[in-house]
Formats: C-alpha cells, structure tokens, sequence
C-alpha cells in the first residue's frame, strides 16, 4: 500500500499530504507549471518527517544532474520520466537510495520494465500531468518482479476502481487532487488517500466492501485540526 502526491510546490501542501496518510510526496524539477527549485524544496523536505519518502521528478536528465539535485535538495529517491536507458537507471541507484522508472502504458518500455532495475515502474498516460486517463487495461499485465506505481488521471472519484482492476503496488497522483495547478486541495487530498488505502485494505482483504468510500464529510476541511495530524 502506497501513495504518493506529487506536484509539490508549497511546504504548506507537503504538510497536509503527510497529514492525511501519504507515503511519499513528490517535486518536480522538469519544465512544468508545478516546477520548483532545489533550494526551495530543501527547505520544504527539512520540515518533514524521516519515514516520508521525498521524490524529485526528473525528464531526460543526466545521471550526474538527476544526482546533484536530489543531493542538494535531500531527496531520498528519483522519478525518471524520459527516455532513460538501464544504464542511466543503474547510474543513479548508484548514489540515489531508491529510483523509479516512468513508462507509457502499453509501451515496449511497460512491457520490458524490468530491464530498467528500477526500484519501481510507475506507469503513465503519454503526456505525464496531463490528467488525463489512459485505458487501464494496458496496465493490467504488469511485467512480474518489479512493483508497479499507477498514475494518469487518478482522482478520488477514481482511484478505487483503479486499483481494484490494476491490483497496483501503489498510486501516484498530482491534477486530481488540485484546486489549481500547482495549489493542492485540502479535501481532494484527503479523499484521495482515504479512498486509496480503502481500496487496498479491500485487496488484502482486511477490510470490506460497503458499497461506498465512507463519510468523508460536506463540511469545510481543516486539515490542521484533523486527528490524524496528531
């Protein structure tokens, strides 16, 4: 069970992001309306806790660049969203504690996805951020012996779904969970995850199906008086 918010641009989001139950959150580094710097997200990964995975997100980069950043930034994994070879991959492992790899649903790289000795493969729509939603059923033969991230398009609305006809490691999401580019909000955030772990609690079997995601309130959402934050 995994959950990654990505798209981080405020240390005020990433807060809320660990507030509510996910695993990792993610800053983008490559051309985007949600690109941050590193120093900016130095400041931001110091005010959180050790047991959330930091992910800096990278296209078509160099390894040694891909390295510095996540180095200057204290990010403790990368996300490779280009056209990476195995041997790029294997070049940031070598300083990078975890590295995943991001390929297009249906693609030779989706299907030869463990050549990459990525920690993980998260697999995306063709335009990564987009929100848009690629068939899923590209993503349901999964190469064996690497965990799969799901991403492209997951919302709260949709994310159990996903994850029920996927069987995915984990689920990344960025758009679905924004009020605006870049800006996270609050009450998507929270769905998002809750109905996330619900969907995988229901995969180990460890928590039933009612038929629903639970109550998860029409009141305005202040995640600082949340009991989770406590």
């Amino acid at each position: 069970m995994f959950v990654k918010i990505c798209g981080m641009t405020s240390e005020e989001d990433a807060l809320l992001a660990v507030a509510v139950g996910a695993d990792a959150v993610g800053f983008i580094f490559a051309p985007s309306t949600r690109q941050v710097s590193p120093m900016r997200v130095a400041e931001i990964v110091r005010r959180l806790p050790q047991d959330v995975l930091t992910v800096g997100v990278f296209r078509n980069e160099t390894p040694e660049r891909v390295i510095k950043i996540c180095h200057q930034a204290g990010l403790a994994a990368a996300q490779l969203h280009g056209s990476e070879t195995p041997a790029m991959v294997a070049e940031v492992k070598r300083e990078v504690r975890t590295v995943f790899k991001a390929v297009v649903a249906g693609s030779a790289a989706f299907e030869h996805g463990t050549e990459f000795g990525a920690d993980a493969l998260l697999v995306d729509a063709t335009s990564p951020g987009s929100g848009r939603v690629f068939d899923w059923r590209l993503a349901e033969d999964a190469p064996s012996g690497v965990p799969l991230i799901m991403a492209g398009g997951l919302h709260p609305g949709n994310v159990a779904e996903a994850i029920a006809k996927v069987r995915p490691w984990g689920v990344d999401v960025a758009s679905g969970v924004e009020r605006s580019p870049g800006r996270k909000d609050p009450i998507l955030v929270r769905d998002f995850v809750r109905a996330a772990h619900a969907a995988f609690r229901r995969l180990d079997g460890t928590a039933p199906f009612s038929g629903d995601l639970g109550d998860l309130g029409t009141e305005p959402y202040d995640w600082q008086e949340d009991a989770t934050w406590r």
